[in-house]
């Protein structure tokens, strides 16, 4: 479970910023809280902001230090990292990039960060604890070495077996080691989406369906809520065809793509209801979903998919642009999913960006769940949530507020700019 996240000289970021996911000691809308372990974290987060402000960066940023992680152990010794520091400034672009997350995994509150350029893991740290003044070391890392407490001998040993280039809590949980494990399993416990490609998604939830996987039924129930068009959709298993191949290639090459395409590849196809000019229902038709229906429709189906095995699985779910091509009362639906309890007894969480302002004044969000981005005269990303921006007399935003009109009127910033 997502608590805070903390990114530094990445892309748009120059100074380090921070998400948090701690609910803060407000009145409204306690359903939207988690109560873990005597800590309040919030089951969803949004954030808004101008066109290139950072929000994109944000979710980028998760998702890069999730990759490092994972990638880590498959580096050779002299492989470069995937370094993009922010360049706009001459103090930064040879400084080392910055991640850190503070999460619960498996009943304990971790830390745990890194620091790195293009050639080399600068510092690495790994620390447990109910708070800051309780937390312990388990394991950190410097120019000068890697240190390693009793509470995580695992790592004895493996010291030097690290290159510089990888991340110590990889190669440790690679040995085996307990608590990196699970560290390392936290990293695959989050998915990063795109709201604008859906492709990356799409093969998950045809499997889904077709297999009758957990999740499922609540796709099918959500898609017979939305109204979508179609009475019911059907994933069907087709055997791939040789002679769809191109008649213009070389046989080297055809023989190949048959090789590469034996295996049977599922599809969904969507039923409608055939009317008579009376308005009967005389008949269906059957219909291929990826041609036949919206971009919308196409979406919202792939979506459904990784967002009911989000909440099937108490995971977290981290969308770009989760708006694009949905309706705001779709996109509000999901949201509702996941600050429902009943609907996410699970405590699964969902992280997104969006430029649909209609969500602002549907009672969807506590004013720190609401984060905006905006860009400085310096061209750097700062990142600050509703709750905690201060108005011109220096008071706080108020839960009265009509939040999604005086965002429109720019009173929290994060909106264009826009000359005459």
């Amino acid at each position: 479970m997502l608590i805070q996240f903390t990114v530094g000289n990445f892309l748009s970021f120059n100074q380090k910023r921070t998400l948090s996911l701690e609910a803060k000691g407000i009145s409204e809308l306690k359903t939207n809280i988690i109560t873990f372990n005597g800590d309040k974290i919030l089951r969803s987060s949004v954030i808004y902001g101008a066109n290139s402000s950072g929000k994109s960066n944000l979710i980028k940023a998760l998702e890069r230090m999730r990759e490092v992680v994972l990638n880590s152990v498959r580096l050779n010794d002299s492989d470069e990292l995937d370094y993009t520091p922010f360049l706009l400034s001459t103090e930064s672009e040879n400084q080392p990039t910055f991640f850190e997350i503070v999460f619960w995994q498996s009943s304990t509150k971790y830390r745990y960060g890194f620091e790195y350029n293009l050639n080399e893991i600068i510092n690495e740290w790994l620390f447990s604890g109910k708070s800051e003044k309780t937390e312990k070391p388990l394991f950190i890392r410097t120019s000068d070495g890697i240190g390693i407490t009793e509470k995580f001998s695992e790592g004895n040993g493996n010291e030097s077996k690290t290159n510089n280039n990888r991340l110590f809590i990889s190669l440790v949980a690679q040995l085996g080691g307990s608590i990196s494990k699970k560290i390392v399993e936290y990293f695959n416990g989050y998915n990063v989406l795109s709201g604008l490609e859906h492709n990356d998604y799409t093969d998950f939830t045809k499997r889904m369906l077709y297999k009758n996987l957990n999740g499922s039924d609540e796709s099918l129930e959500l898609f017979q809520k939305l109204k979508l068009g179609f009475k019911e959709i059907r994933a069907i298993e087709l055997d791939f065809i040789p002679l769809e191949i191109p008649t213009n290639i070389s046989e080297k090459l055809k023989t190949k793509l048959i090789k590469d395409f034996t295996r049977k590849e599922i599809t969904l196809k969507t039923i409608h209801n055939k009317f008579d000019k009376k308005g009967n229902i005389v008949d269906f038709v059957i219909l291929d979903k990826e041609r036949n229906e919206s971009e919308g429709t196409n979406k919202i189906i792939d979506l459904s998919g990784p967002i009911f095995d989000t909440l099937k699985l108490g995971k977290a779910l981290i969308i770009d642009e989760l708006d694009a091509k949905l309706h705001p009362l779709i996109t509000m639906r999901i949201v509702e999913l996941f600050n429902n309890p009943e609907s996410n007894p699970n405590n699964a969480q969902l992280i997104f960006a969006t430029h649909d302002t209609n969500l602002l004044g549907e009672e969807l969000f506590r004013r720190d769940q609401i984060w905006f981005t905006e860009k400085d005269q310096l061209e750097q990303t700062d990142l600050y949530s509703l709750y905690d921006f201060n108005l011109p007399d220096g008071s706080k935003v108020r839960n009265d507020s009509n939040i999604e009109r005086n965002y429109i009127r720019g009173r929290y910033g994060a909106i264009p700019f826009i000359t005459n």
